[in-house]
């Protein structure tokens, strides 16, 4: 931490995963004037949303597998330039379908960027700076999540919704640079011993990524559909159907496969990893459906504009910067489980306060607290959660865990994007009528606060401190 090398590196894979968690939020504050200008209908935000979610979540497991593979900086900056020309798309899309269609490529992307950000810094760093690593990275990535609103409500006023996707470009000269300059290159090199000696049985696991695809889309398009065409319909019956078969050929095949498989079911031996992702699944579930709902509640039912909704958030930028990284230190010392149940806790007392705002509802008095809280409990959370989840796997493996665990929260706002319009009433037009968007809004928040209590319990009973390796 104190050498060029590791301060270049981890600006590369803050800046790197920034572009990323920047443009899973930003576009969430876009999406009454993108939707407006582009003749959206609830599907189709849904739709912008989960098409980045979806691709993001399916590959970003063999993101890491093929950085543990091939060499975790290639793959780390194929993905920059990757995704870096789908937000161009993005922002040149001249309707909903393109859109979409960039969105998915731009997930896709992501998903090779990502698990080789914080890989990266795992197999690069001295074990001692390794915890402090990880934290600034949590911490800074977490403000580059939180401070997405703010840039895109800025540019959103001030220019296009456009502009959003257009900033990643020279991010990402700024990515490619420090990677070439400071970051090494590094591999699992148990997988480069057997690729050299012509190990047939080492081959890459395509199938295990079509599936899990396949997984995710069947069911992200059953729940999204079901307001359209019916519940009852064949189509959404088919594709609920093929995600769930999807989802069990995705199990089967990875564990016939064992240490060649692309998730290696081995790490489920490790009872703390297993929980660590369901833990992330249910609390990004709720993080997801919470950011959806607020950006277009604000704008389309109190009015506010896209600059005034960012602000709104900006104070859990701020706790990210100043708390993650001490949360991450506090963790280290106590163990992650009293973070990981408080933390939750926390942000769904603010999701409850945010519920009650209305027209006409004072910043300061309505809005602040309710996100204060809700960012504090985010705070407690990130850091612990990410180096818990590191820990509790061998360094081999420090891909592939990252990769899950990424997946495994995109899974939950992926999910949860799509259900709570269904669970809620929302469809159509209905994000532009104030009274039907107000009480999807309040639903969506309280199943959103359920998540993170049901979370905090299960932090409480199954996490403890992992085992020294």
């Amino acid at each position: 931490m104190r050498t060029a090398a590791g301060r270049g590196t981890l600006l590369a894979a803050v800046l790197a995963s920034g572009m990323v968690f920047l443009d899973t939020t930003v576009v969430n504050v876009a999406l009454p004037r993108l939707g407006a200008d582009l003749h959206a209908t609830v599907a189709d935000l849904q739709w912008t949303v989960n098409g980045y979610l979806l691709t993001l979540a399916a590959f970003v497991l063999l993101g890491g597998a093929l950085g543990d593979r091939f060499g975790r900086r290639r793959i780390f900056l194929l993905g920059v330039v990757w995704f870096t020309g789908a937000s161009v798309l993005c922002g040149l899309a001249q309707g909903t379908s393109w859109l979409i269609g960039a969105r998915f490529l731009q997930g896709a992307g992501g998903a090779l960027l990502t698990p080789g950000s914080l890989s990266v810094l795992q197999s690069s760093f001295h074990p001692d700076d390794r915890g402090r690593a990880i934290g600034a990275w949590s911490g800074l990535s977490g403000v580059s999540t939180a401070l997405g609103p703010f840039i895109g409500g800025w540019l959103i006023d001030a220019l296009s919704w456009r502009w959003i996707f257009f900033l990643n470009l020279p991010l990402a000269v700024l990515v490619v640079l420090a990677a070439l300059r400071w970051v090494p290159e590094s591999r699992d090199e148990d997988v480069s011993r057997t690729r050299a000696a012509g190990d047939r049985h080492r081959r890459f696991d395509v199938a295990g990524a079509l599936l899990g695809a396949l997984a995710l889309g069947g069911v992200t398009y059953a729940l999204i559909d079901a307001p359209g065409r019916g519940v009852a319909s064949p189509a959404v019956w088919g594709a609920a159907l093929a995600g769930l078969l999807g989802a069990t050929a995705f199990v089967l095949l990875e564990r016939r496969r064992g240490e060649t498989a692309m998730l290696p079911t081995l790490l489920f031996r490790s009872r703390l990893f297993a929980v660590l992702n369901v833990f992330t699944v249910v609390v990004y579930a709720a993080l997801g459906g919470f950011t959806f709902f607020f950006s277009v509640y604000l704008q389309n039912v109190l009015g506010w504009s896209a600059l005034l909704t960012g602000v709104a958030l900006l104070p859990m930028t701020v706790l990210l910067l100043v708390g993650s990284a001490r949360a991450g230190a506090l963790s280290a010392r106590i163990g992650p489980r009293l973070p990981l149940t408080v933390g939750p806790v926390v942000a769904a007392v603010g999701l409850l306060l945010l519920r009650r705002v209305s027209p006409g509802a004072s910043y300061w008095l309505d809005v602040l607290p309710g996100v204060v809280l809700f960012g504090a409990g985010l705070t407690l959370v990130v850091a612990p959660l990410t180096a818990s989840v590191l820990a509790a796997v061998s360094d081999r493996f420090a891909g592939v865990a990252s990769g899950f665990n990424n997946a495994a929260a995109r899974a939950g706002g992926l999910l949860a994007v799509a259900a709570l319009p269904l669970l809620v009433g929302l469809s159509g037009g209905g994000y532009e009528q104030r009274g039907e968007l107000t009480g999807a809004f309040r639903g969506a928040l309280l199943w959103c606060a359920g998540a993170l209590v049901a979370g905090a319990v299960m932090a409480l009973v199954l996490v403890h401190r992992p085992r020294p390796r």
